[in-house]
């Protein structure tokens, strides 16, 4: 069997690779959100239905003060006839600070190194009460370990005897 190439499947494959590099940039900080539209040209317009109206400078489109409602924009191009929708759903915080990685990086090897120095603290302190125990009215004496008698044979559980084999050679073994 010959495969053959399959040149309309592969030039759409091609489109939607090309088509799906095309995105926005959207970029949050505090309350101010900055999308950037996907197309090169210079005469791009900006439409915006729900939330804030905002400013467009080039290929930015700046919204202020955010307030977290759902927006639709689109960008699109005079020159080219195309255009591009977004669908805006940004949660911002007025509140909030931003913390770059080096920063959590940080946070995180200093939590493990204090957690690793509190470890090696409590084996280092503990490691010399390991054969202490709490002190007790009656010590024990030091020497040789009393051994305990034999317990006292129970005379319904005697071995039985080469005499008497034939008493108990009727019972059957149950099979469980």
């Amino acid at each position: 069997m010959r495969l053959e190439p399959s040149w309309p499947l592969l030039g759409l494959l091609l489109w939607a690779g090309l088509s799906a590099s095309e995105e926005f940039l959207v970029e949050i900080s505090g309350t101010t959100v900055t999308i950037t539209c996907p197309l090169t040209e210079d005469d791009i317009v900006w439409k915006s239905t729900g939330g804030k109206a905002g400013t467009s400078n080039e290929r930015k489109y700046i919204i202020t003060d955010h307030d977290s409602s759902p927006a639709n924009l689109s960008c699109s191009s005079d020159s080219s006839g195309t255009s591009h929708e977004l669908y805006l759903n940004a949660r911002v915080c007025a509140n909030c600070e931003e913390l770059d990685t080096l920063t959590v990086t940080g946070i995180i090897a200093a939590d493990l190194l204090i957690t690793l120095g509190v470890l090696i603290l409590v084996y280092y302190f503990s490691k010399d009460r390991k054969g202490r125990a709490s002190p007790s009215p009656a010590p024990r004496p030091r020497g040789q370990k009393m051994q305990r008698p034999p317990p006292v044979p129970n005379p319904d559980y005697e071995p039985i005897r080469k005499g008497q084999r034939e008493v108990y050679a009727g019972l059957e073994s149950r099979g469980f």
